[in-house]
């Protein structure tokens, strides 16, 4: 039988790690500011945009909404598309 962690738990847990991942996109973002040349047309840079917008939304499916932001939606003829022979 598992037991609910509490939220404090959790932290206590993931503090850390979650504190570096913030830092790691917090450096990415100030290396693409300090780039020379344009990316407002890179359509990556929405995506990180709509990605980090997500994290600050509510709910307990951040992971999933986020993981939907990044995907490509499902084509039929991924394999054509692809260019991935059939099995």
């Amino acid at each position: 039988m598992s037991t609910l962690r509490t939220r404090s738990d959790v932290i206590d847990r993931e503090f850390l790690e979650i504190r570096a991942g913030i830092l790691q996109v917090a450096a990415a973002l100030d290396r693409i500011d300090r780039a020379a040349g344009p990316v407002s047309e890179d359509p990556r840079l929405v995506q990180l945009r709509v990605g980090l917008e997500l994290l600050l939304c509510e709910g307990d499916d951040r992971a999933e909404r986020v993981e939907l932001a990044f995907s490509r939606p499902f084509d039929e003829a991924w394999r054509t598309t692809l260019k991935v022979p059939a099995p």
